[in-house]
């Protein structure tokens, strides 16, 4: 008979899962492993809220697994580390990223590329090595592979820098992959302007990009420039400023998550531009052939980054004074803050102060 949640590990632990694709989340306990000889626990101490959490917990892409215990930008304290252990020791601050396993032996993994392992499994909504559930960050402690745990930075605040674990790798990887970073003054585009796209401002701007704010909503405008550092921006709804934009781009991170025409995205770039994007629409988007032939255009795609990179990106991050702008919210309060994710009502992205507000009723 399988075992329940709460049984199947030695280790009792409180969270707060959906049992449904209503997407409330309410107290739950379970359990985790004990700590392995490769193994860190960490007592959670934040713990960012992802678009991925809220489409997670609402199965918008169709493969939520209930109860669901969410959250993926985790900074803490190594409480506890396995003998074979080399990298981290108690006491340490560390953070979990959106992985937290995978085959550590095929091509992708030694390229440091975890994230693209067939094999790789997410922190929650997923089932680890050992062949039972993944469980998030919206809980109290996390047991991890010291592969998938991270040193975090001296200087790089907790709470503001969990929301980089997700956010600020997912921008920071195509910039380097797709080469945006290797000729400073090179013109990005930041499509949307939300927990992604302030990130991926302030990353371009610290790699010596020109950076464009592409947007929908007029209001954002002032806040692109003069609080997140943005060169200039570009309002979607405005013929005459769009039509003026034409072929003025090098490149564009398309951070949007809803339905969108990239018709207009691809206008904006250069001959040979790339159009890189980021959000995971709920379905599929149309791509024009023409601007792509007749502009030598390209569209690709990225998704987060391996330890290495992930690693580097904080350090970087550290270096340059980069943090999330969050709102800092108590565990009772997420159901709110999801509800307000759905509407971009959050700037720009909420974090849970799990150390001081997570407690069992």
């Amino acid at each position: 008979m399988a075992k329940s949640p709460e049984t199947e590990h030695p280790n009792k632990v409180f969270g707060w899962a959906a049992r449904d694709k209503s997407g409330v989340l309410s107290p739950f306990n379970f359990s985790r492993r004990d700590n392995g000889e490769n193994d860190v626990t960490v007592k959670i101490l934040f713990c960012g809220v992802c678009h991925t959490d809220l489409h997670t917990i609402k199965n918008d892409w169709g493969y939520s697994y209930y109860p669901v215990v969410p959250g993926h930008e985790i900074v803490g304290i190594a409480t506890k580390v396995g003998k074979n252990v080399t990298k981290f020791k108690e006491g340490d601050r560390v953070g979990v990223g959106v992985i937290t396993g995978s085959c550590q032996s095929c091509e992708s993994c030694d390229q440091d590329l975890e994230n693209y392992c067939p094999q790789m499994s997410f922190t929650y909504n997923a089932i680890g090595a050992d062949g039972t559930k993944n469980y998030g960050g919206y809980s109290d402690n996390i047991v991890v592979d010291q592969r998938f745990v991270l040193r975090f930075p001296e200087g790089l605040p907790s709470d503001s820098g969990a929301p980089l674990l997700c956010a600020g790798i997912t921008v920071y990887s195509p910039m380097k992959y797709y080469g945006m970073t290797e000729e400073a003054g090179k013109h990005l585009g930041v499509a949307g302007l939300g927990g992604l796209g302030h990130v991926a401002v302030k990353i371009a701007k610290a790699f010596g990009l020109k950076v464009t704010v592409i947007s929908s909503s007029p209001k954002k405008e002032e806040e692109a420039i003069t609080q997140l550092g943005a060169d200039s921006f570009l309002v979607t709804t405005d013929p005459q400023k769009m039509q003026a934009a034409i072929g003025t781009m090098d490149y564009i991170i398309d951070t949007v998550s809803a339905v969108h025409a990239l018709y207009p995205l691809l206008g904006l770039l250069k001959v040979s531009g790339k159009l890189i994007a980021l959000g995971l629409p709920e379905k599929p988007l149309e791509l024009p052939m023409f601007p792509l032939v007749l502009g030598r255009k390209m569209v690709g795609g990225s998704d987060i980054g391996g330890m290495k990179e992930t690693q580097e990106m904080l350090d970087f991050c550290a270096k340059h004074n980069i943090t999330a702008d969050i709102e800092l919210i108590k565990m009772d309060e997420i159901n709110s803050a999801m509800e307000r994710l759905a509407k971009s009502d959050v700037k720009y992205r909420f974090v849970i102060d799990v150390a001081n507000s997570l407690s069992p009723p």
